[in-house]
């Protein structure tokens, strides 16, 4: 090695070449290529080959290895994950190696060790946990360990062996792994082990079985364990004890809902550690510029990374990711932090971790602070490739004053501290008057009546029984919220101070027990806003947030670019697959993922409704491509529910009528489909039947996160009286020789939904062939039976008041769409682009444009069917169930229907 390399500034790397003139050519031949994936089998092997004990020879192999990567690292030819990969995966290795060998004498002389239950051999698992489990081990760094065995037992004692306990055999291995790492002995040490991570720290036991570890977490498991376990990576142990252990540790550390009240708990834990360390540097202020647990140090980036872990890894399993790297890239992907944001505090994590490292290449310290001596500090600078200690910490602050910037954004305390007018309910919740005095000066319509509500809803017993920290937090909500409402009501010019506190109040019961969205709403004081925006705009939204009200999480920023097109659809249903892959075998969990996608999806449609942003057309268009999207993703997972399928991909359709055939779904629109199915095998009716009636229960069954939609297949062949499925062939003869008019009038709004794409292409097939039929000599027939069927509608629903019922009454949308539907069918066979399935507006524009109707008529036509969409869009967002109107609204939009039926039908 050069003297003027600069790796010789490591004092650690100088003392180990000088020990030995062999080792610079090992250390040469060592350094050639990447120490990441070296096979340390085989390095090992060469040191017992020469005779020494394992504990020397791992001891040696780990002095070549750290050696090694001092020089490839300064010397510029590795890089922090060389370095960090290469040491996880030697101290894997080291405690496999020990580990294995420790057992073999301890069941030489005691017995295997054998589980009471299952009567399986046990096998220790050594947890690695912190950075090691993560796969970002230091140079220098401890190791932290958890030991856990499967079950209690006794070992099965043969002739002159004496029996223990599982528990005393797994402690005893414990004892003598922990010791054959860390005592040191001629060539110092392998690792320095923690133990403190275990359940009860450090005055626990040493092992624990997988039903200790279990009952502690239920009992006793703190927030910062959870922290902490995030990271548990089992080196050791049967893959089917490791799963086990998963098992329990999951719903532990992964919570099912959103758990924004890890928040509040990580500030506590870092406001713990930064008072540690103010602490520390007072009493010895040479350890100051902690790179680890400083401000803005490595610490915080890791914890800016795990809180998004903590609060979504339950609902996304991609998020349990160990690595810190890995994880901050991961939130770029899912747009939880903006990709800029991540490349700087990757950027910063990098230039940190290698300051550490350097930190320890000094003298093989495990060490985070910078030394106190001038003249190391100037030594760690050169490491860094700085030309001095002065540029050292301006490049330190730089990167800390980034990361506490960001760290800040999300952990600082957000809770404003109230004034004392502010502070109102907090303070007398219960005083009416002085609560509808300040409901006056915001300007409220009815402040006596906002006043007993918002006291009534108080004082309720939902309310009343909260712990006291829950309680506080929503007081401190109502406060913030009070002023927010009457701000919103003025500036939206619609909506009622009343109304619009009665949604909120209904919202704040239904989520008053669940303390994390009563946090994310404190965290995220912007998201209280757009709440209360929505719910002054939209009685329904309301509803339906309230319902759903883990829905908030999609209030927290503006995510909503591109939601409902194609591309963004492709993402949605990879993302599922991926998602009810790995909930395989749970159908209880997945149908809750197709709901909760679902629901989020349209709740960003939603915000971009009531802002205005989109037309009630190309809404329809993207609720019908999002239920498209939703019924492929239940086709493809029920189908491999079913044990008995036949194939591994269903030769099976869903075909859409309706409001989701035409490509006009509104928010709560019923699907109505057909299923169609082309195979022959023997298996297939019974199979594909079975899947059918999956695919209803997946959308229809009421879970924790509610429905996805109710299901309608009367339109199929024979209606309620007919086969849930049918084949493509008997779908086909049908609709030739069997099908009412009314069906082939369903059948001008039906088109393939999802499934099998060639299936899908026949059906389209079979829908033109029917729908260009030569219906020239049956023009009366035709007429009777479009206006006979219209009237049995009508007869149904008779409207006994003076508002204008949108869909129904003479006038109406119903009528337009029967129109153009007896317009495809009259004159299809002559002009066969009316069967494009376009909409009613465009086939109504394309019948005027062929001179099958009035032109301006049909404009007429398709004005008025544009504007009761309009308004019927609008009054079911304020929750109305019947779509009826003040007639005024219309103008003379009705009468121009009324005027294009007689033109077509005569009466």
């Amino acid at each position: 090695m050069h003297p003027a390399s600069p790796s010789v500034r490591s004092r650690f790397l100088q003392r180990w070449l000088g020990a030995d003139p062999a080792r610079p050519a090992l250390l040469d031949e060592a350094c050639r290529l990447s120490l990441s994936s070296v096979d340390l089998g085989a390095l090992l092997a060469r040191e017992l080959d020469a005779g020494l004990p394992l504990p020397r020879a791992m001891r040696r192999l780990r002095n070549l290895l750290v050696c090694g990567l001092i020089r490839r690292d300064l010397e510029g030819l590795a890089d922090l994950d060389e370095v960090v990969t290469a040491m996880t995966r030697f101290a894997d290795f080291a405690i496999r190696t020990h580990t294995e060998a420790l057992g073999a004498e301890l069941v030489a002389a005691h017995g295997m060790p054998m589980g009471d239950e299952s009567g399986r051999p046990q096998q220790l698992m050594v947890l690695s946990m912190g950075k090691g489990g993560g796969g970002e081990l230091n140079v220098s760094s401890d190791i932290d360990l958890i030991f856990v065995y499967p079950e209690d037992g006794e070992t099965a004692a043969g002739p002159g062996q004496r029996q223990l306990s599982n528990h005393e055999f797994f402690v005893r291995l414990g004892r003598r792994l922990i010791a054959t790492l860390s005592e040191i002995i001629e060539d110092g040490f392998t690792f320095r082990v923690d133990m403190a991570l275990r359940p009860n720290g450090n005055s626990g036991p040493l092992a624990a079985s997988l039903a200790m570890v279990e009952e502690y977490l239920i009992v006793q498991g703190r927030e910062w364990e959870r922290y902490a376990w995030v990271k548990a990576r089992a080196v050791t142990g049967d893959p089917e004890d490791i799963a086990a252990l998963d098992a329990i540790v999951r719903p532990f550390v992964f919570r099912r809902y959103l758990d924004f009240g890890v928040i509040d708990a990580i500030r506590n834990m870092h406001a713990q550690i930064r008072a540690e360390v103010k602490r520390q540097e007072r009493l010895h202020p040479e350890r100051s510029h902690n790179v680890k647990l400083g401000r803005g140090g490595i610490r915080e980036i890791e914890f800016l990374a795990q809180v998004f872990q903590l609060i979504r890894g339950g609902r996304d399993p991609a998020l349990r990711e160990r690595s810190t790297r890995a994880t901050l890239r991961l939130l770029a992907e899912r747009e939880l932090l903006p990709e800029d944001t991540v490349a700087r505090l990757l950027e910063a994590y990098t230039f940190l971790r290698n300051l550490e490292h350097r930190l320890q290449y000094l003298d093989d310290a495990q060490t985070h602070t910078l030394p106190a001596s001038e003249e190391d500090r100037l030594l760690v600078a050169q490491m860094m490739g700085l030309p001095d200690v002065a540029a050292l910490l301006g490049r330190m602050e730089e990167q800390r004053t980034y990361v506490a910037a960001q760290f800040d954004a999300i952990f600082a305390d957000k809770a404003e501290p109230a004034d004392s007018e502010a502070s109102l309910l907090a303070d007398d919740p219960e005083n009416r008057e002085a609560i509808a005095a300040r409901l006056l000066e915001l300007g409220y319509d009815d402040p006596p009546g906002a006043a007993a509500r918002l006291v009534a809803t108080l004082q309720g017993p939902r309310l009343t029984s909260l712990p006291e920290a829950s309680r506080a937090r929503l007081l401190a909500l109502g406060d913030a919220a009070l002023g927010q409402i009457a701000t919103v009501v003025v500036e939206a010019g619609v909506g009622s101070h009343a109304a619009t506190l009665g949604r909120l109040l209904d919202f704040f019961e239904a989520i008053a027990r669940r303390s994390a969205y009563l946090s994310l709403l404190t965290e995220y004081p912007h998201t209280l806003e757009r709440v209360i925006r929505m719910m002054n705009a939209s009685g329904w939204a309301a509803t339906f947030l309230t319902q759903h009200p883990i829905l908030l999480d999609e209030l927290l920023d503006d995510r909503n670019s591109g939601v409902g097109d194609m591309g963004q659809l492709a993402v949605l249903a990879t993302e599922l697959d991926e998602q009810l892959n790995a909930a395989a075998g749970d159908t209880e969990r997945q149908l809750d993922i197709l709901r909760e996608a679902h629901h989020a999806q349209l709740f960003r449609l939603l915000a971009l409704d009531l802002a205005g942003e989109l037309s009630v057309e190309r809404l329809a268009d993207h609720l019908s491509l999002l239920a498209d999207t939703i019924v492929g993703a239940t086709v493809r997972h029920a189908w491999r529910t079913v044990a008995s399928r036949h194939r591994e991909e269903p030769r099976f359709a869903v075909i859409a009528y309706g409001k989701l055939g035409g490509k006009e779904l509104g928010y709560v629109s019923d699907l109505d489909v057909i299923f169609l199915f082309d195979d022959e095998d023997e298996m297939a009716p019974s199979n594909y039947a079975k899947l059918a009636q999956r695919f209803i229960t997946w959308n229809t069954a009421h879970t924790a996160a509610g429905i996805l939609f109710d299901i309608d297949t009367a339109l199929r062949p024979d209606g309620a009286s007919g086969m849930l499925v049918s084949t493509v062939a008997a779908f086909e003869r049908y609709q030739h020789e069997s099908a009412w008019i009314w069906e082939h009038q369903a059948l001008t709004r039906a088109r393939f939904c999802a499934g099998d794409a060639a299936i899908g292409a026949r059906f389209e097939r079979i829908r033109d062939a029917v729908l260009r039929k030569d219906r020239s000599g049956q023009e009366q027939q035709l007429k009777d039976e479009v206006r006979a069927m219209r009237k049995r509608m009508r007869d149904a629903n008779v409207n006994p008041g003076a508002l204008f019922d949108l869909k129904q009454d003479e006038g109406g949308m119903i009528d337009i769409e029967f129109i153009v539907q007896y317009l495809v069918l009259r004159h299809a066979s002559q002009y066969p682009q009316l069967t494009a399935n376009s909409g009613n507006i465009a086939l109504l524009k394309l019948s005027g444009e062929l001179g099958l109707i009035d032109p301006g008529l049909a404009a007429e036509a398709a004005s008025a069917y544009r504007a009761m969409r309009r308004l019927q869009h609008q009054v079911r967002l304020q929750g109305q169930e019947k779509a009826r109107v003040d007639p005024q609204l219309l103008g003379g939009h009705p009468d121009a229907v009324r005027r294009l039926w007689q033109a077509c039908f005569g009466d």
